[in-house]
């Protein structure tokens, strides 16, 4: 398998936001054209930013710092085809609906959103809506379980206020794209911190070749956990280092900390497989310095893109990886994982929030620093 072109899209967001890679980072693995999760063929991500308002919380008013992601596993004139998937909690203070479907029948449909913890249950219905107003002939008269996911942006937002309405939702499914996306501060991460820095949104991807095939592993991740003195980079543990910056808090910090992890593959899998493969992220998150605090809501979803036919009556045939070959694919997880929760921290900016709370941008010259990188 021969590496990959250099990519503008390495380096930074669309918006021109440096990413881990153009800050320096030596990561290991051979990453996709745009190093993302869009580099699984037929995965589209879309977003929706409310920012609005300063000052002391009003609740009902602001201020706002929250927003959606819409995650399409598949082009949305597919996208009510099922697709095999596994779930992993490990940490289950939070929620990520669809998981007993999943766990039932190892499949699920439809796109997977993402918000704040009091906004999940509006994503989920308003998924819903838009599946019976785009999809009017598969959804007049049946079910669907879809996929939403949260955690906290209470620091920062009016979380109790309740801003993200179902309309929102719906233009984060319509705004959904592939090729390169934006990481950071925008759709459900806008209002999330990590190890007491400023993260929220964040993409990374990796090949992998076998059995003379090529294949694309992508991880998504919406990052709002950790402890600061835990944060390591690239092995180098820099969280507590006196001279960065540090959050200020006008209103107390509930430490209410998660993270969400979708990993989507072209690689053939079975539903145990999947889950098996959802599980590596764990260690990901645990090369950055997360430890599953108590409060903390790390909950994971793998998905392939592989097989296509689960109509019924009749038997079907699928493909898959044996597991005694699934090494790779894990390592390729782990890596990417770690890599995506890193670019939702560098890509990003100082916030200041609901009364006065501020959480910092990472400084990337610190992290140049402490892996000895040129300036």
């Amino acid at each position: 398998m021969s590496p990959t072109p250099m990519n503008p899209a390495w380096k930074n967001t669309p918006s021109g936001k440096l990413r881990a890679r153009g800050l320096g980072l030596p990561f290991e693995g051979i990453c996709g054209p745009h190093n993302a999760i869009t580099d699984v063929a037929g995965v589209s991500v879309g977003y929706a930013t409310l920012i609005a308002g300063d000052g002391a919380l009003v609740q009902g008013k602001g201020p706002v710092r929250t927003g959606v992601t819409a995650i399409l596993p598949r082009p949305v004139e597919t996208i009510h085809e099922p697709l095999f998937a596994g779930f992993f909690s490990l940490n289950g203070n939070g929620e990520l609906s669809g998981t007993h479907y999943i766990e039932e029948t190892g499949k699920f449909g439809l796109p997977i959103t993402i918000t704040n913890t009091h906004s999940c249950g509006i994503a989920r219905d308003a998924t819903i809506r838009w599946a019976v107003d785009a999809l009017a002939e598969r959804y007049h008269d049946d079910f669907a379980l879809p996929v939403a996911a949260e955690t906290y942006d209470g620091f920062l937002n009016d979380i109790n206020g309740f801003h993200v309405e179902a309309r929102h939702v719906i233009e984060a499914i319509d705004a959904a794209h592939g090729g390169p996306i934006e990481e950071g501060s925008i759709g459900g991460g806008t209002g999330m911190k990590c190890f007491g820095f400023k993260a929220g949104s964040g993409t990374a991807s990796r090949r992998i070749g076998f059995g003379g095939e090529e294949f694309t592993t992508g991880v998504f991740v919406q990052a709002n956990f950790g402890t600061r003195r835990h944060l390591t980079v690239l092995g180098k543990t820099i969280g507590a280092d006196p001279d960065l910056p540090q959050m200020q808090s006008g209103a107390p910090d509930k430490e209410l900390s998660s993270i969400i992890v979708i990993i989507a593959t072209d690689a053939p899998f079975l539903p145990h497989q999947l889950k098996r493969l959802a599980r590596r992220a764990t260690f990901g998150i645990g090369r950055t310095g997360g430890m599953a605090n108590h409060g903390s809501g790390d909950l994971f979803l793998a998905f392939s893109s592989a097989n296509s036919d689960f109509d019924s009556g009749a038997v079907r045939t699928v493909r898959f990886v044996p597991d005694e070959d699934m090494d790779p694919f894990f390592e390729a997880v782990v890596q990417a994982t770690e890599e995506a929760i890193l670019n939702a921290m560098i890509a990003n900016e100082a916030m200041t929030g609901r009364d006065g709370n501020f959480a910092p941008a990472l400084p990337h010259d610190a992290v140049r620093r402490a892996l000895g990188l040129a300036e």
